[in-house]
């Protein structure tokens, strides 16, 4: 495969699929000086993974992140204290499946013949014969968007010491949409169903909490940890919430599965999606992503402007539509409307609106970066499909019987986070290398 690299100066490589023995994220452009512990990117991660309630594949992927390469094994010298922080040489981050039972490959395997109308599974037959990896989908499994989460962690944690903020929610599912909501609350609401969701995982607490996987292990010691939770996996459960939990999460405006920041459209889309499911079927919906704090002038035309590189999130395995701003609205604007006017407040730039979505000409305005991404429903559903057999050429029909996600908008929304992070962080490198350029040659 040669599309699964991404970046000209903060470059990302995947690998991997969702029934190997796991997935790495292999990263190039980490400053020297980083210090950033497993624990920070698996609280990512459980954002993403499956197993966390009726929304979810009931797959149990613990998704325990493993640092390989790129820190200072120790400290390199007397008085000097750079163990565990980065050294310029790649970054290097094992992803293992741990939840990938024979029974399941065993269902795969008699459907396989049989390609998932949606899914990638046809084509990547056309593309690479019998050879192709079909068992769980492979690298076209929703499993590869755990490498883009780890590596946007590690975006996220430089970005951070330039002010730049990133979040993502769902705006709309199954048919329901959420109403606006000025963007300092959702990003509040956002970082309080983080919260949750850290605090309530189970792997969370068994690994880190209690202190399984600590700074400092040697490889080795953290495989051997991996091993025992891997025979724990059938086991762990996640604590049904009490009324009381429940109720107290409504007090703040959190539902308990869906990150959606309007309480009572996540209860309708939840209760929508269900509805959905039980008759056999799957739902998408919109997943909206906001960067705040990015500074004016990012972007490199002509092929590398912001906008056309924010339409790389269509690499989401599931986003058939990206859109900036106003978006596709703009068609039904006239120029006044659509024209974001500036003036000048308090000796600063101020707009009048942003239907540009923060990119003019591919460079950033300084205003927030707004992007929307339409989810399709998940490909796989309980009601039979016609499809073919792709080995005789013949007629067939197809009813799934492997586990499956009844929606996959309410999983999105942490990859989105990451994959923009990605992208600004390569930006922002090259950003700043031509500013302090231009620097030097005045």
């Amino acid at each position: 495969m040669l599309g699964c690299r991404y970046g000209t100066l903060f470059q990302v490589t995947v690998a991997g699929g969702s029934y190997q023995e796991g997935l790495t994220t292999h990263i190039q452009g980490v400053p020297v000086g980083l210090y950033i512990e497993e624990q920070e990117i698996y609280t990512e991660l459980l954002q993403r993974k499956p197993g966390q309630g009726e929304l979810s594949s009931p797959r149990r992927e613990p998704d325990i992140p493993i640092i390989y390469s790129g820190v200072n094994a120790a400290d390199t010298m007397t008085g000097f204290h750079n163990e565990g922080y980065t050294n310029g040489t790649p970054f290097v981050i094992l992803i293992p499946n741990l939840d990938r039972h024979f029974e399941h490959i065993e269902q795969y395997r008699v459907t396989n013949r049989t390609p998932r109308p949606g899914h990638a599974s046809y084509a990547s037959y056309l593309k690479y014969g019998h050879w192709d990896d079909s068992i769980g989908a492979g690298i076209f499994s929703g499993r590869y968007t755990s490498t883009i989460v780890a590596a946007g962690a590690v975006a996220k944690k430089i970005l951070k010491k330039f002010n730049i903020d990133i979040f993502a929610y769902v705006k709309e599912a199954a048919g329901v949409s959420m109403p606006e909501m000025p963007y300092d609350e959702i990003k509040e609401k956002v970082r309080s169903f983080k919260e949750f969701r850290t605090n309530s995982d189970p792997i969370y607490t068994i690994v880190y909490k209690e202190g399984r996987i600590r700074p400092g292990m040697r490889f080795l010691e953290k495989a051997a940890v991996i091993a025992e939770i891997e025979k724990m996996v059938p086991d762990i459960t996640r604590p049904a919430l009490s009324q009381k939990e429940i109720d107290a999460l409504a007090e703040k405006g959190i539902h308990p599965v869906l990150n959606c920041p309007h309480l009572e459209s996540a209860r309708a889309m939840y209760d929508k999606i269900l509805s959905i499911r039980d008759a056999g079927d799957s739902s998408g919906g919109v997943v909206e992503v906001i960067a705040t704090g990015v500074p004016a002038g990012m972007g490199e035309p002509v092929f590398l402007k912001l906008d056309g590189e924010m339409g790389r999130m269509m690499s989401i395995g599931t986003v058939k539509a990206v859109e900036l701003g106003a978006g596709m609205k703009v068609k039904d604007l006239t120029g006044s409307q659509n024209n974001d006017q500036m003036e000048i407040r308090e000796g600063r730039v101020v707009f009048s609106n942003n239907n540009a979505g923060g990119i003019t000409g591919g460079l950033t305005t300084g205003q927030d970066i707004v992007v929307r991404l339409a989810v399709k429903p998940t490909p796989t559903i309980a009601k039979p499909q016609k499809t073919i057999d792709k080995v005789s050429l013949t007629n067939a029909e197809l009813a799934a019987v492997t586990r499956r996600d009844p929606t996959i908008v309410s999983r999105v929304w942490p990859v989105a986070e990451a994959f923009m992070a990605i992208i600004l962080m390569d930006h922002l490198i090259m950003h700043l290398g031509y500013q302090k350029l231009c620097e030097a040659v005045k």
